[in-house]
């Protein structure tokens, strides 16, 4: 079998997509269901048709391109990502695997070679949480992470909810119909830009990946008293802002005290109440995103959390309530995986290295249906979710020759 990545149609295709945006040049944005992303759908349709792929389409809108291989009653093999992009993105994060993926399927009919099981690329619906508040929405359904219940009561920032917005969107079907059962796939690869800079930094092309990284979200509402900024003495003072900039810091101190490098925990969002310049705060919201490759650690972590925000509220005279947004357990890699991208590495005399993946993707939800495994490749500078997002036309072709050469051992 002689696989070659046809780099120049790829890296052509890439810029295409790209051009389907709501936002001007080199910035990408692609909100799921607006009519930027449902035109980006259509187009990737084409492609997979183009490629004698079968497509079919689910509730939610994950689309499924299937190679059919020769034996149709064995479980399939799956590849795929996303292509919904953040406002003022880049062009490559969740593209090139679903781009790459198919490039690596042309590759594979390009060689003659033809698959025992089917071959199946994925584009999994709202990798991003920025209409509906919560990421990897196709991939948490078909999974059974996210219940259609559940599903049926996301509205977005406008208020619309879900239901009324997918089929506004022409998604048909009862999102009953989404979840798969667990071993609907025999393996599932993902290929993805690292999204940090430790490929870069250590010159080597390829990261395999052995365990995701998942996160646990909080949101915080501090409630103390407002008041006249100088007619309160500061003895008396109950400000929610001064007690929250204190358990920020204690959230800050809790990671790095968890004694694993993989711990990470971040304020993104505060909102003060009433936001005045002469005015205490009387409340403040915040929110908590910790993440860790180990469950119990990253629980430990938040029980520390909670209790120095008790002692905080009793310091400070405030109140402190916490929400639990969602709290999703991290992923181990599946060694079948993991093995046929080490031994395609190894056919092909590439380097790589073994890590960790710390930001989330729609492998972490795919683990629950298939032994999973992710293939990374660097990003310049490790920037992503920004215009300048970058990765090599020659990084992103050994990508997707890898991926292939995986995707032929493991659909044997």
């Amino acid at each position: 079998m002689n696989l070659a990545i046809d780099q120049a149609r790829l890296l052509s295709e890439i810029e295409a997509l790209a051009g389907i945006s709501d936002a001007e040049p080199p910035a990408v944005t692609r909100i799921v269901f607006t009519p930027r992303d449902l035109e980006a759908r259509a187009w990737l349709r084409a492609k997979f048709s183009e490629a004698d792929l079968a497509v079919r389409q689910d509730a939610i809108g994950n689309t499924f391109a299937r190679w059919t291989g020769t034996d149709e009653n064995a479980a399939p093999v799956a590849t795929g990502s996303h292509i919904d992009a953040i406002p003022n993105a880049g062009k490559y994060d969740g593209v090139v695997g679903v781009l790459g993926g198919l490039e690596a399927i042309r590759a594979l009919q390009r060689s003659g070679f033809r698959p025992e099981r089917s071959i199946e690329l994925i584009l999994f619906t709202a990798e991003e949480p920025t209409r509906f508040g919560i990421g990897c929405l196709g991939s948490r359904m078909l999974s059974g992470a996210l219940t259609a219940e559940k599903a049926r009561q996301l509205t977005d920032t406008s208020g619309q909810s879900l239901e009324h917005v997918r089929r506004e969107a022409a998604m048909k079907g009862d999102l009953e119909s989404v979840r798969l059962d667990s071993g609907h796939y025999t393996a599932f690869v993902e290929l993805h830009i690292e999204q940090g800079p430790l490929l870069e930094r250590a010159h080597v092309p390829l990261g395999i990946v052995e365990n995701i990284a998942a996160p646990a979200s909080y949101e915080l509402i501090v409630q103390g008293a407002g008041g006249h900024a100088g007619g309160v003495l500061m003895p008396g003072r109950k400000d929610a802002l001064c007690a929250a900039a204190e358990i920020i810091l204690t959230i800050e101190q809790a990671a790095l005290a968890s004694g694993s490098s993989d711990t990470v925990a971040t304020v993104g969002i505060c909102d003060v109440f009433p936001g005045a310049v002469n005015s205490i705060p009387s409340r403040v919201r915040f929110t908590i995103d910790l993440r860790d490759t180990d469950l119990p650690r990253r629980h430990k972590v938040f029980q520390a959390i909670q209790n120095k925000s008790q002692h905080m509220s009793e310091k400070r005279g405030v109140s402190i309530q916490f929400r639990t947004e969602n709290a999703d357990a991290p992923a181990t890699c599946s060694s079948v995986v993991t093995d046929a991208l080490i031994r395609s590495c190894t056919k092909h005399d590439l380097p790589f290295q073994k890590m960790v993946s710390r930001a989330y993707h729609d492998s972490l939800f795919m683990s629950r249906v298939a032994p999973t495994g992710m293939l990374f490749i660097p990003c310049r500078n490790g920037y992503s979710h920004r215009p300048d997002e970058f990765a090599s036309p020659e990084d992103i072709a050994r990508g997707a020759l890898i991926l292939a050469e995986a995707l032929a051992e493991l659909s044997r």
